[in-house]
């Protein structure tokens, strides 16, 4: 009785986590589609800053004060030496997805999105010559296809968009790349992730945000006629941002590698689907179809990197394989791809 009680609570716990995760990430995605395109406020880079200062305030909260998360101590060469490199892709990263939005639609930003393994397991076996189960290879196939048939209906589309959404996947894979290396022997959660990387960011951002949107800004905030309304959606935007790295935390340590990857692509047809009802951008039925092949093929995907995380050593291998098993695998670490 008590372990079916048990099983039951875990069921509610795993569903309840997977729910307050979508929540954050799609309103996290709408609230800045609607900043860029409702509000006029076509400013990424101080969207941007906004967002690593309100995360650096959260973390340090969180673990400083409310004392929820234990601080994962880092040597002072370290912070900067390891630490920064990755600051720097992390700050490229959520610039780009934030530039992205601001051009394309939310569906079809959070398509091209859905790329980042194609791009994490190319750029590894160009530069780092590794090899993969063909099985992997296979798994890119339909996510490839459903990008391309995606771009070819989108009647948004806009070549700026297309490519800061593109070289957000690259940023991505390489911010996870690095992080297997730069960051290998510290264990880090999202908390400590954003703790130690947003100060970086918003070191590294605050500069060329004034200089290239500083007068914009200031021009907005001198004729936007409903301004303390939009400055409460901006600055909520940044503290959602952060509770969505908070959120990522909790639906980790909630749920299964297998149960994370399908919910993670569910999830990208909710928020295509909410952005849908709430900004009315027409989607074609080819181009409905591009994004429901890439998200199987993002599956499959996960469903092929789970497999092989399972297989024994000494399992037979096919020819031109590494030997480490850990090889077989790409270095994308879908359960941190999503922090903001």
């Amino acid at each position: 009785m008590e372990e079916t009680r048990m099983c039951q609570w875990s069921v509610i716990r795993s569903l309840l986590a997977i729910l307050q995760w979508w929540g954050f990430n799609v309103t996290v995605i709408v609230m800045n589609k609607w900043i860029f395109q409702k509000l006029d406020f076509k400013f990424p880079l101080t969207v941007s800053s906004i967002h690593f200062i309100c995360s650096a305030i959260g973390a340090y909260t969180v673990i400083k004060i409310l004392k929820l998360k234990p601080l994962i101590t880092v040597e002072p060469e370290d912070r900067w030496r390891r630490i920064f490199p990755m600051s720097f892709v992390f700050c490229i990263n959520i610039v780009l997805g934030n530039v992205s939005l601001r051009y394309i639609p939310v569906s079809f930003m959070q398509t091209i999105k859905s790329f980042t393994p194609a791009t994490t397991v190319v750029l590894q076996w160009l530069v780092w010559r590794k090899y993969f189960d063909w099985r992997i290879w296979c798994s890119l196939i339909p996510i490839v296809g459903g990008i391309l048939l995606t771009s070819v209906t989108e009647l948004s589309f806009n070549m700026l968009g297309f490519c800061a959404a593109l070289f957000g996947c690259l940023a991505t894979s390489t911010k996870t790349i690095l992080a297997e290396s730069l960051l290998h022997g510290y264990k880090f959660d999202s908390i400590n992730t954003v703790y130690y990387m947003a100060p970086f960011a918003t070191m590294i951002l605050a500069v060329p945000a004034v200089v290239l949107e500083g007068n914009g800004v200031i021009e907005w905030l001198h004729t936007h006629q409903t301004l303390v309304p939009s400055l409460i959606i901006i600055f909520s935007s940044g503290v959602l941002a952060f509770c969505l790295n908070f959120s990522i935390f909790y639906v980790i340590h909630s749920t299964t590698a297998v149960t994370f990857n399908v919910a993670g692509n569910l999830k990208v047809a909710v928020a295509v689907l909410v952005s849908w009802m709430i900004f009315k951008n027409p989607i074609p039925a080819l181009n409905a179809v591009g994004c429901g092949i890439t998200l199987v093929g993002c599956t499959f995907y996960g469903y092929v990197r789970h497999l092989l995380s399972q297989q024994l050593p000494g399992t037979p291998r096919t020819p031109r394989t590494p030997r480490g098993r850990m090889e077989l695998l790409p270095l994308v670490n879908d359960k941190l791809d999503d922090k903001v």
